[in-house]
């Protein structure tokens, strides 16, 4: 028999890492909320990657960070081994990339949200949602019902989850976990427009049975750089990782059993992920590719579990055994978990405004995994957002549309909601235009300001962040005003780094600009140089080297944000507007966008279509 349990303002499915970041949040912020789980032990769980961060990722966690989430913290609080990637290429692609325990990441998640106030944590799998009057009705397994006046839908890829390895498929979330397989059902029939996707992870396999002493070893910075702007000192790397290559006898094996993989069989129906695909995914598609790189990496410290990261793969367990033997270092290694691809039920994003919010069901939101997207750091992203919004909703206040211009986490939820998804989406530096002002060095700077006046960024933080800015600005003040003369010690140091001598004083800022030298060249002629944060340091000089580049892009973003301030209705019928072509209307009218920006970046409607409607909003004031 049903029974009343409870009455929340915020109401969040699944305990991901999207699930995570929008119960916190909420709950932050004041409101009631709530974070239903399938299974307890499976809370912030890394079903894949032992690792957080990565080329974009990196920016996202960073960006998290900013706003008064948590992913960057607890990373950094979890971190194994900490790398700064691309470093050979300009700063707009540097990013941030750390392996992490992912059992104590795991741990300190669920404690974070049992410690919050505002928040409960239970264990129930959600069955099923209906409107109500003033929100949404949820039932659980056990016939419990909540009333709840928002709901974020954070499943991940548990929600009719099904693990295929070869010619044997099964009912299941990752990790052997419970799929939710009632709830898809709940979702179709209240109307969510749901499709499959799919993904997939590689085997772990045990330490001992690998042999290392012929492997490259790939070791962490030192110093390594955390994510939180808040997290003062991360200690020393505490592993290395190994590098290893496939060879054509890999190959051999994956061609000779490539029928017996359930993608190719027909059994898979689901999309996976173009950028990520399976490792025979790979070999079928780079048949002209003689070898393929993989990293060896440590899952935690309290564990033997090494994860084989770019090996992914749904062939049966004997021809995975088969396959990982014949590459060097794994010639004897024992697997303990065998790779495997779920497929898994996500909605079609377009359904979503940039709030996250559906626009044909108020109140209800969808963050991660179940938005079309993958990865974990892009799950957070969405859950943060998601977060804010509902409980800016259940307080009555005003929703927050984070901009292309001033974020990734902006670019990422307008590429969803008005792209669409047609497979799961991921997060790229060569996603956004504007790369060079988004920086992972300066998210603090775009978006510290934004969590403050949400409510999640608190005092002391801002001072913080304030006095930081300031120093920042004496800096470059000083560079300007500080004149170097001409010197035989000072033209040495010129000459060793291959660029011109100078014949008369020349000012600090002039020199940083060289593409030769930087804040540690000059560090011996900087006499009056003030003791200062090294991220400070990095800020000013990527500011004044890339001095001209930035402007050119910042007035590149001024140009759209005044296309951006040029709404549209959001109840219009875009058929009625004579000019449009038919494809144009069709696409405006599904996804419904806030502005002419907006408009301009949904496929199928062109710069002509843009033009019209320009003009008719001119008419139409």
């Amino acid at each position: 028999m049903e029974y009343f349990a409870g009455k929340y303002d915020v109401a969040v499915i699944g305990a991901g890492h999207a699930g995570i970041e929008a119960a916190l949040a909420a709950a932050r912020l004041g409101c009631r909320t709530a974070i239903f789980t399938i299974n307890m032990d499976a809370v912030g769980n890394c079903p894949c990657n032992p690792s957080i961060g990565g080329t974009a990722k990196g920016h996202l966690v960073r960006e998290i960070d900013a706003l008064g989430g948590e992913m960057g913290k607890t990373a950094d609080e979890c971190f194994l081994q900490s790398r700064m990637l691309n470093r050979g290429k300009g700063p707009a692609v540097h990013s941030l990339r750390a392996q992490i325990d992912r059992r104590r990441y795991s741990a300190v998640m669920k404690h974070k949200l049992e410690l919050q106030n505002n928040l409960e944590l239970r264990q129930a799998e959600i069955t099923d949602i209906k409107k109500a009057d003033a929100g949404y009705e949820l039932k659980t397994r056990m016939l419990a019902v909540y009333k709840c006046k928002t709901v974020i839908i954070a499943t991940g890829t548990y929600l009719g989850g099904r693990i295929f390895v070869g010619e044997v498929s099964y009912e299941s979330g990752p990790d052997g976990i419970f799929s939710a397989t009632f709830l898809g059902k709940s979702l179709k029939k209240l109307g969510l427009p749901l499709r499959r996707f799919k993904t997939g992870t590689p085997a772990r396999v045990l330490k001992s049975s690998i042999d290392f002493t012929e492997l490259d070893v790939q070791k962490g910075d030192e110093p390594p750089q955390p994510f939180s702007y808040e997290t003062e000192h991360l200690g020393k790397n505490k592993v290395d990782c190994h590098i290893s290559w496939t060879n054509e006898e890999t190959k051999q094996v994956i061609i000779e059993n490539i029928h017996r993989s359930p993608l190719y069989a027909g059994k898979i129906e689901g999309v996976g992920p173009r950028y990520c695909p399976s490792f025979e995914d790979k070999i079928m598609r780079f048949k002209d590719k003689s070898r393929h790189q993989l990293f060896i990496e440590p899952c935690g410290l309290d564990t033997e579990e090494m994860y084989l990261q770019g090996m992914s793969s749904s062939l049966p367990e004997e021809v995975q055994l088969k396959f990982y033997r014949t590459i060097k270092g794994l010639e004897h290694c024992v697997i303990m978990r065998p790779a495997y691809a779920i497929e898994y039920d996500c909605v079609d994003p377009l359904a979503m405004n940039a709030t996250l919010e559906f626009k044909d069901f108020p109140g209800l939101y969808g963050a991660g995994q179940f938005n079309g997207s993958s990865g974990y750091e892009e799950a957070a992203a969405q859950g943060l957002v998601a977060g804010i919004n509902a409980a800016l909703k259940a307080l009555g206040k005003k929703q927050i549309v984070f901009e292309r211009s001033n974020s990734y986490i902006g670019t990422l939820i307008d590429d969803l909601v008005t792209k669409g998804a047609n497979e799961p989406y991921r997060m790229m530096t060569s996603r956004s235009e504007y790369r060079l002002v988004l920086r992972q060095d300066n998210a603090d700077e775009r978006l510290t300001p934004i969590g403050h006046e949400i409510g999640l960024i608190g005092e002391e933080r801002y001072k913080r962040y304030l006095k930081k800015q300031e120093l920042k600005k004496d800096e470059i003040k000083r560079l300007k005003n500080t004149v170097i003369p001409p010197s035989e010690d000072v033209n040495k140091i010129l000459v060793s780094r291959e660029t011109s001598e100078i014949t008369t004083g020349t000012r600090l800022v002039d020199l940083l600009k060289r593409p030769q030298l930087n804040y540690e060249a000059l560090k011996t002629i900087d006499k009056e140089r003030p003791q200062l944060d090294p991220n400070i340091f990095e800020q000013v000089e990527i500011e004044i080297k890339y001095e001209g580049y930035i402007q050119k892009q910042l007035k590149q973003v001024e140009q759209m944000r005044r296309l951006e301030n040029k709404a549209l209705p959001s109840d219009f019928d875009y058929t009625s507007i004579k000019g449009l072509r038919l494809e144009a209307q069709e696409k405006l009218n599904k996804v419904k966008p806030l502005n002419i920006g907006q408009a301009s970046r949904i496929s199928g409607v062109s710069p002509a279509d843009i033009s019209v409607l320009l003009i008719w909003l001119s008419q139409n004031k």
